[in-house]
């Protein structure tokens, strides 16, 4: 695994960025290390390790497996340090990872470890990234499909300690939940002063992303990748400048009937497009692969200077 992956991790010469827009932490250890803390691991987290497509429900409980590893600061430092190091080793510009993390799924939920552990072991892990020249950003994640209640006790759960790395909020999870019953959420968030942003168009249909944009007031989107469905919500999405995380390995994996990757089509609409890996403790990827996808996709390299401006100027780890 460990020889596959560092194969994996040079960057594309199609000018690669160090910035890892979208990625879970809950969904980022090390596989070696996870091996070396579980007793057996399910055969379907083996097969997503080897790269092999899985079922939607196969995906969900390998991701709870390692979730459930991260039980002490230390387990969370890892976790963390995992995510920096799929990053390419030689890439142009800055580093950094905006970093997607559920206390409330860690802390109450599971019942895994205390916020306060939860927050030394991202400390830890930020210190860490920082002597390698990594900035690192959290932006909290709530579960849209357990509805508001899950996004307000989220945001009870934090308010009273929230460190300073913490600067956004997302929801995440199946796209049940009407995105304008969220909205009071969101605004709470950001008199708490955090940015927001939402997985949309993903799981859900493309119009979940129009009414995230319109009715949530939402300039942040994860995925996406349903925009490619209706060509309205694509100029919506270039008019507002939203800035747009796809994850190319992840999106195919998890999102069957897209057979090939709509990034090209986003992107000649006006979309600002950036990558991240999603969950590549999971689903096997890094930073560098994403990359070579979406210079396999775009076939063009002013493609893929918008794709690096894109990065850095939407990064919330570089701006806070």
């Amino acid at each position: 695994m460990n020889d596959e992956m560092s194969e994996m991790s040079e960057p594309p010469k199609s000018q690669p960025t160090g910035i890892d827009r979208h990625v879970h932490l809950e969904g980022s250890v090390d596989p070696d290390w996870a091996r070396s803390q579980a007793a057996s691991v399910p055969d379907a987290l083996e097969a997503f390790w080897r790269g092999q497509a899985m079922p939607f429900t196969d995906f969900i409980d390998s991701f709870f497996f390692i979730t459930d590893l991260l039980t002490s600061s230390d387990a969370v430092r890892r976790a963390v340090n995992a995510v920096v190091g799929r990053l390419p080793k030689n890439c142009g510009g800055p580093k950094g990872v905006d970093l997607w993390c559920s206390p409330q799924t860690l802390v109450v939920d599971r019942k895994l470890l205390s916020l306060n552990e939860l927050w030394k072991g991202i400390e830890q892990g930020i210190s860490d990234a920082r002597e390698q020249g990594v900035s690192v950003a959290v932006i909290l994640d709530a579960v849209n499909n357990f509805g508001i209640v899950n996004g307000h006790t989220l945001l009870d759960l934090v308010a009273g300690d929230m460190p300073p790395f913490v600067v956004g909020f997302s929801t995440g999870g199946l796209e049940r939940v009407p995105f304008r019953q969220w909205a009071p959420v969101f605004d709470r968030a950001r008199a708490l002063g955090l940015r927001c942003a939402a997985h949309a168009g993903e799981n859900g249909p493309a119009s979940n992303i129009r009414e995230a944009i319109e009715e949530a007031n939402l300039n942040r989107i994860v995925h996406a990748v349903r925009a490619a469905e209706d060509p309205s919500i694509l100029e919506l999405l270039a008019e507002r400048e939203i800035a747009v995380d796809v994850c190319i390995t992840s999106n195919l994996a998890l999102v069957p009937e897209i057979k090939r990757h709509p990034i090209k089509i986003m992107m000649d609409a006006g979309v600002r497009c950036a990558l991240g890996t999603d969950d590549p403790g999971v689903i096997y990827t890094d930073l560098g692969n994403e990359w070579r996808r979406a210079a396999e996709l775009l076939e063009n390299d002013s493609y893929m200077e918008r794709l690096f401006q894109n990065s850095v100027q939407g990064a919330w780890c570089l701006n806070h």
